[in-house]
């Protein structure tokens, strides 16, 4: 795969810098202790969004262990990350790498959805989460929840993220176990007004994942 521009979600603007990729995780995060928001996926339960296409399946903007929906109008892109990339630690979480980014921008939000990889195939989804959240020292507030993707056991947290660069806002991903390694779908945001209006995007790959 050729080499694309990988953007860094910053407070006030996109900065551009190079990955084999795409662009660059918003935030993952630290196993937390402390409460988080609420339950995961709640907020989103009531949220209408139009379906676009189906992600996953062979042939489609990115191959994935699993297949699920994605909102009208949100832009999948494959991304490749290359070992030997002075930025390939931005592809990388914990033990997950990056592998599909879906940017928001083109339904009107500034956030993606973003889908990783993790290692072992006999990792279970909460076991994934904490991986990559461990992989963030931002995160914080961390609310685990067991659940289903589809009718896919998984495992979803919603958590907060703050740097230097960004006030506290939320984040939120699910995992599943697939015979290829874990899968982990992160929700991230330019803030908290971003975040909560792109859950029903996330709700809907979370409602509509199959395993391939």
């Amino acid at each position: 795969m050729m080499r694309r521009a990988i953007r860094a979600l910053l407070p006030a603007a996109l900065t551009t810098v190079v990955l084999a990729g795409c662009s660059s995780p918003s935030g993952g995060g630290e196993t937390g202790s402390g409460n988080g928001d609420g339950a995961p996926s709640r907020a989103a339960e009531s949220g209408a969004v139009e379906k676009g296409v189906t992600l996953g399946a062979p042939g489609s903007a990115c191959e994935l262990p699993v297949t699920f929906d994605l909102a009208a109008d949100w832009k999948p892109q494959a991304v490749e990350v290359d070992p030997g990339s002075d930025f390939a630690e931005l592809g990388q979480q914990g033990s997950a790498t990056m592998v599909c980014e879906i940017d928001a921008k083109p339904a009107g939000n500034i956030g993606y959805i973003r889908v990783w990889r993790g290692e072992g195939s006999g990792t279970a989804p909460r076991a994934a989460l904490e991986d990559f959240l461990a992989g963030d020292p931002n995160a914080a507030k961390a609310s685990y929840e067991e659940t289903e993707a589809g009718r896919v056991a998984a495992s979803e947290v919603s958590y907060t993220v703050r740097s230097e660069l960004t006030e506290e806002k939320p984040e939120r991903a699910f995992a599943v176990a697939t015979p290829d390694g874990p899968v982990v779908v992160h929700l991230g945001g330019l803030d908290s007004t971003e975040h909560e209006e792109m859950l029903p995007a996330y709700e809907l790959a979370r409602k509509t994942l199959k395993l391939g």
